[in-house]
């Protein structure tokens, strides 16, 4: 299993990394062109329906998962003491990881929490711990009041679709795009969610950063399980 700490060896090699594939603008079973246009449209189509299977897990049964994926990433970084992890707030049935969140301190671990500066600018992250006030952000999601600017060395993003290949769908701001393609290279970027969300392409556009992995209830996807 690839750990956090394999990402320092492997720079070097990723500085003399192939042109990117184009593969992804095919459809992988009809070998179809996809346009933008048309994946714009099936995205739209797509969150609302994940999102709300995801609203129609019963809440026990979404603690329950959430538990199950902490234990993952317990499993997927190892020892985090002296990383900054970004995780996030819940919102609109995602996993609830504020429990994990909340150990990270006595993990010896800084922990943050995302913030919207504006509509076009990339995420903000603020240092934060549990005994730290919050205060109301864009959408009403809590974000620190008094919290530092970091730059996370491991950013936990909630994922509301998510294919084989740990490519992520978000809600479509593309806040997190613009971040992840900002961040620098040693940051690792580990995507969240519910087993059920998988599914089998979310057309990857040039834009779109894959996850190093994807934690779900059920285990650790890589990429390299798609291959």
């Amino acid at each position: 299993m690839k750990s956090l700490h394999d990402d320092e060896s492997q720079e070097a090699a990723q500085e003399y990394a192939s042109p990117p594939c184009l593969m992804h603008r095919f459809d992988p079973v009809t070998g179809d062109r996809v346009l933008d246009r048309d994946v714009a449209r099936w995205r739209k189509a797509e969150r609302e329906r994940l999102i709300a299977a995801r609203l129609a897990i019963p809440a026990a049964e979404r603690r329950r998962q959430s538990t199950q994926i902490a234990t993952w990433l317990d499993r997927a970084l190892g020892d985090v003491s002296g990383r900054i992890v970004s995780a996030y707030w819940p919102f609109r049935g995602e996993p609830d990881l504020r429990p994990w969140i909340n150990g990270l301190e006595e993990r010896g671990a800084v922990g943050s929490l995302p913030v919207v500066v504006h509509r076009q600018a990339p995420l903000v992250f603020r240092s934060w711990r549990r005994d730290e006030p919050l205060e109301p952000g864009v959408w009403k999601i809590p974000v620190p009041s008094h919290g530092i600017a970091v730059i996370p060395d491991l950013v936990i993003a909630p994922v509301v679709g998510f294919d084989a290949h740990c490519f992520r769908l978000g809600y479509g701001g593309g806040f997190y795009d613009r971040t992840l393609a900002a961040l620098p290279r040693r940051t690792w970027i580990v995507g969240v969610g519910y087993e059920q969300q998988a599914i089998r392409t979310i057309f990857p556009q040039d834009h779109d950063v894959a996850m190093e992995m994807i934690v779900t209830e059920s285990g650790i996807v890589t990429p390299a399980d798609a291959a």
